[in-house]
């Protein structure tokens, strides 16, 4: 817990290094301003014992100029600090956001299978969010009372020695709750913000699939189970309240406390007259400040354990590392790139599922410019082996060979700029259909643009939505049907000009016509390029060059449709059933669909 918590002091140093300068003006304005604060005291000592007790209206006047003086520069001051302090917690704040967001998105998708992407998106909103609160505000506030605290126990020693043992004899008694409560409240923090994480999580999971919620009247069961989690998150918040209450609780009792017995004393001493009512007010003044400075380090204390807590989430996020990485010194693919995938012996079971290999000693040649279809059941592993050619994952044995090179001996970037991928569910972003169209490449033309578009026949209906291809798009295409979402993706993958295709069920969301036409500008574009599509409906894989039939992440059998008929009886069994050409007496096989 200790080298979490240094962790984290430094990574909050690295971000506020960069930044001396305006560090340097808010501790100005600190000290500037605690300064002012502390000699405000000895402008009520002369108010008092000058202004007052000698009756005299021009010196009362001219000591409270003094006073009002000391009031402006207070002012001017803190307007300084404010804004100097809120603008340091702004900027280290977008800072942190940005540098975990680029990592996040370096990261290899299993990364993402093993945590909540909902949780670790409350991780960079709610607790960077704190963070910007503690740096912007409870820091300074810290430091400022801090200051405040030792100038007004100096002066304290400085006005009477005999009123300030009083004090200081409370100083312990302050500092052992603070110990005591403060190590169980930063505890009970870092879980609060897990909680709370938790229950954004639910709430971005059940948002984002409202209308299965919806379809499946699910509505009830997700309310009490969002009860749950807010009730969780509530408890703990409250043990932490409870915490935080008694440890401001004992501040208060005991300074306070030792300030009315201070009272007392000096009273008797003002009346005795061992010292004037102008230096018992000083006193009473600098006894609240270090009484109020103690207070407030000790409220803060709680926020600043709070922060520690999110701090180390966040530091956790920036320590997790990518298991894809390219090498640190890449081979580089000879130009043009021709396509030619050579699978040898590859063995590949997710990590979540390491009892279940996803793929088994799997070995398969696609010839450059060659169309190769996967089918098989579910589970069999197709998209699997997308994965693995995209090297979302690394196999666990064997290897895949791109031109004659191994991809883990390329730069994931290049590799990635080999393949478009249509994908069987089209992913599409917030944003215009333009931005859409051109996620693959930014260097297009809108002409380019509209090509690829007729091509994927998805031009006519862009041209029919309200602002063309400038109309603006709902998270994940909202508002578009399921076939318009895939010719877009379609048009995309066109738009990427990649050598290598992968399709997976590229065509499953378009009606028959759609399907047609759509097909039709596939097979111009792969011509020339090695494709490998995936396909659960046989009809639209009878004429690829090969048919490879996966089960259970095995190669079954490889060759042409009229070849597999004869000695696959897996891909004889899936013919028949969805040809509508079964024995009598045969039953469905299961799971065709993936």
């Amino acid at each position: 817990m200790q080298k979490t918590r240094w962790r984290a002091i430094r990574m909050a140093s690295q971000f506020l290094s960069p930044y001396r300068r305006q560090i340097t003006y808010a501790l100005s304005a600190l000290l500037f301003t605690a300064a002012i604060t502390l000699s405000i005291g000895q402008g009520v000592r002369l108010l008092i014992d000058q202004g007052f007790a000698t009756a005299s209206a021009e010196l009362l006047t001219q000591y409270v100029l003094v006073f009002l003086g000391l009031i402006v520069a207070l002012a001017v001051g803190t307007f300084t600090r404010f804004y100097w302090v809120t603008w340091l917690g702004e900027r280290v704040v977008a800072d942190i956001r940005e540098k975990v967001f680029r990592h996040l998105v370096e990261l290899h998708p299993g990364f993402f299978e093993q945590n909540r992407s909902m949780e670790i998106q409350s991780r960079l909103t709610a607790d960077t969010t704190l963070l910007q609160s503690v740096i912007g505000s409870s820091v300074s506030t810290a430091l400022r009372n801090l200051i405040m605290m030792m100038g007004g126990i100096v002066w304290l020693f400085i006005t009477n020695i005999k009123l300030t043992a009083i004090v200081m004899i409370s100083v312990p008694l302050v500092v052992t709750p603070i110990l005591f409560y403060g190590r169980q409240v930063r505890l009970l923090s870092r879980i609060s913000q897990d909680k709370v994480a938790n229950v954004g999580a639910y709430v971005g999971e059940i948002l984002g699939q409202l209308k299965t919620v919806q379809a499946y009247n699910h509505q009830e069961i997700d309310k009490q189970r969002f009860h749950q989690h807010v009730e969780e998150a509530f408890q703990v918040a409250k043990h932490r309240t409870v915490k935080r209450g008694l440890l401001v609780t004992s501040v208060i009792v005991l300074v306070l406390g030792a300030v009315a017995l201070m009272l007392w004393i000096g009273g008797l001493d003002v009346i005795e007259g061992r010292i004037t009512g102008g230096e018992l007010a000083a006193f009473v003044f600098y006894s609240v400040i270090v009484g109020s400075a103690v207070g407030s380090i000790s409220e803060v204390i709680g926020e600043l354990q709070r922060a520690a807590g999110a701090t180390e989430r966040i530091v956790e996020l920036l320590e997790s590392r990518s298991e894809i990485l390219s090498p640190e010194h890449p081979v580089a693919l000879s130009q043009p790139v021709r396509g030619e995938i050579n699978i040898q012996q590859l063995e590949f079971a997710y990590p979540s599922r390491q009892e279940q290999p996803a793929i088994n000693s799997l070995s398969l040649r696609v010839s450059a410019g060659e169309t190769l279809a996967l089918v098989g059941p579910s589970g069999a592993g197709k998209s699997t082996l997308f994965d693995l050619l995209l090297r979302f994952f690394d196999a666990n044995k064997g290897s895949i060979l791109l031109d004659g090179i191994d991809t883990r001996e390329l730069a994931t970037g290049d590799l990635r700029r080999c393949f478009a991928l249509v994908s069987q569910n089209p992913v599409l972003f917030f944003g215009t259909v333009e931005e859409n169209l051109k996620y693959a490449r930014q260097d297009i033309s809108d002409e380019e643009m509209i090509a690829a578009a007729k091509a994927a026949h998805a031009h006519d209906f862009i041209s029919a939505l309200p602002d063309g291809y400038q109309t603006r798009l709902g998270d994940a295409g909202t508002g578009l049907s399921g076939g318009q979402k895939q010719r877009l993706a379609i048009a995309r993958a066109i738009l990427a000009d990649a050598p290598i295709l992968l399709l997976d069920e590229a065509t499953s969301a378009l009606d028959a016509q759609s399907e047609h036409w759509v097909q039709q500008a596939l097979d111009q574009l792969m011509i020339g390029r090695t494709t490998l599509v995936i396909a659960h409906r046989l009809a639209t894989v009878k004429n690829a060059d090969r048919i490879a039939v996966l089960d259970q992440g095995k190669l079954d059998a490889l060759g042409t449709h009229d070849e597999l008929m004869q000695k696959s009886g897996l891909y004889a069994r899936l013919a028949s059933l969805q040809f509508r050409d079964r024995a009598p007496g045969e039953t469905e096989y299961e799971g065709i669909n993936e």
